[in-house]
């Protein structure tokens, strides 16, 4: 078996990240190292992890591209589905997020919007899918 456990984002500060997270849309930190260079948050079934960039140096030999806000972000999302895309947005809006997609109604009946965080990484806040 399989389990999709946790996705790590490569942060310049992993401190200032985590609090970007719980204070944007309200999880809580479930575990930082002592030397903050890592940390998770407690989102439900997946782990969103954050590592400083000089962790991910030692683990990623060969280099990789640095996420930041003033390039286009990288053609993934993380997503989060909420009840109220509106006040999810503004809360993430008045806590740093960068603001890319206002909401819109998809043909499908989801609402979606979609933001970058403090780091550049793309989010999209929607609505569940009904299935």
């Amino acid at each position: 078996m399989i389990k999709f456990a946790y996705t790590i984002l490569y942060v310049k500060n992993v401190s200032a990240s985590i609090l970007f997270y719980e204070t944007a849309f309200g999880f809580y930190r479930k575990f930082i190292s002592p030397d903050e260079d890592y940390a998770e948050l407690v989102t439900g079934d997946t782990t969103l992890s954050f590592a400083s960039m000089s962790l991910a140096t030692s683990n990623i030999s060969d280099g990789f591209i640095e996420s930041n806000t003033t390039s286009k972000p990288f053609g993934i999302e993380i997503g989060f589905a909420v009840d109220d895309v509106e006040k999810t947005l503004l809360n993430a809006l008045n806590s740093g997020a960068l603001l890319v997609e206002k909401p819109k109604t998809k043909p499908w009946g989801q609402t979606v919007a979609y933001v970058r965080d403090i780091d550049g990484f793309l989010i999209e806040i929607c609505t569940a899918m009904e299935s």
